[in-house]
């Protein structure tokens, strides 16, 4: 590979993950509104925490899905 193409394919992994960075703050924003409107604005640590927790599980469990979907691509199996 030469030099041009392995800056071509570095930049295009941080233009990723940068749009993903914004993705992931925007959902933040969404989810901590709903939060707020279903558990009012508490801004108390238990609130923080109940939050982060939550996240945290959907997170995993989507990382989960979505690997177990991206094996199933790869393998060619149902």
């Amino acid at each position: 590979m030469s030099f041009s193409a392995e800056v071509i394919d570095k930049l295009s992994d941080l233009i990723t993950a940068a749009f993903a960075l914004v993705a992931a703050l925007a959902w933040n924003t969404a989810i901590q509104a709903i939060f707020a409107e279903i558990f009012g604005e508490g801004s108390g640590i238990p609130a923080m925490l109940g939050y982060a927790v939550t996240v945290t599980i959907i997170a995993v469990a989507c990382t989960i899905w979505i690997g177990r979907i991206a094996k199933r691509a790869k393998t060619g199996s149902e």
